[in-house]
């Protein structure tokens, strides 16, 4: 059963990272969640789940305005191949979210370690950073530092790209 929520925000307080959680109409694009940002103030992400034809898989996240070029990331991934989207029977199976709740949070579910994860070098820069906590009907702000100590006490260690030099 994947984690709820609640879960998310338990295993936060025990790691002691504070966050600002905001509940709101669900929302299932970038484009859709834009309506928010007068109650919802820093950073703003796109959040990409990735997989190369062996499998392999990846959770891209970067500032909702970055524009990802595929291609262009195969060889700083190491991919094998064409890089697809995840479809959401495996998005499910691995992160335990549907299209729409992809989140960074989500690697909470992936306790096989299956998920390669890729950070945006320029997001990291924001004082505050705003994900899904597995349910695209909330949002929670949480410290960019906060962010990579949450990733690295699940077991990932997290690669800072700088996306400003893919071309």
């Amino acid at each position: 059963m994947p984690a709820t929520p609640e879960d998310l925000f338990r295993r936060l307080d025990d790691l002691g990272i504070p966050y600002t959680n905001h509940t709101h109409p669900p929302v299932f694009t970038v484009e859709e969640s834009r309506a928010l940002r007068g109650d919802l103030p820093g950073g703003h992400c796109k959040n990409l789940f990735l997989r190369d034809k062996k499998r392999n898989l990846w959770l891209v996240v970067a500032d909702e305005a970055l524009k990802v070029d595929l291609k262009a990331l195969r060889g700083p991934l190491g991919s094998s191949g064409t890089l697809s989207f995840g479809q959401p029977d495996l998005l499910m199976e691995v992160l335990g979210v549907i299209p729409g709740a992809v989140t960074p949070f989500a690697l909470i579910n992936d306790t096989g370690h299956r998920v390669s994860v890729i950070l945006d070098a320029a997001m990291l820069k924001a004082d505050v950073l705003n994900y899904h906590p597995l349910d695209n009907a909330q949002t929670t702000a949480i410290r960019p530092a906060d962010l990579v100590a949450f990733i690295r006490a699940g077991g990932h260690e997290p690669r800072i790209l700088d996306f400003d030099t893919l071309a």
